[in-house]
């Protein structure tokens, strides 16, 4: 299920790790939301960052997108439960894909 609101967002996610953890979401990217992350035992919020990108382009280039993303989201750090962003482009470790 895609939750198109944030309030949908937050009931999945409770349902997944309970009432009594906190957890951070990034206002406006439910729809790139994809899944829970942790660390040091704590949940953290989980991005698409291309999707990100993507939605911030409903209302301004890909050029503009990409340095508000950089700078206002992916670059602020707020708090331990900060949201990670992974970027969905295939590595190449050690010449293997």
């Amino acid at each position: 299920m895609i939750c198109k609101t944030k309030e949908q967002l937050i009931h999945k996610i409770r349902d997944y790790i309970g009432e009594g953890e906190p957890i951070l979401l990034a206002d406006g990217f439910e729809e790139a939301f994809i899944g829970m992350g942790r660390q040091f035992g704590k949940p953290i919020a989980v991005y698409h960052r291309q999707k990100c990108i993507m939605i911030l382009m409903r209302g301004m280039s890909e050029e503009e997108a990409e340095e508000f993303f950089s700078f206002n989201v992916e670059g602020a750090w707020v708090g331990e439960q900060t949201p990670i962003y992974l970027d969905s482009e295939p590595l190449i470790l050690n010449g293997k894909n």
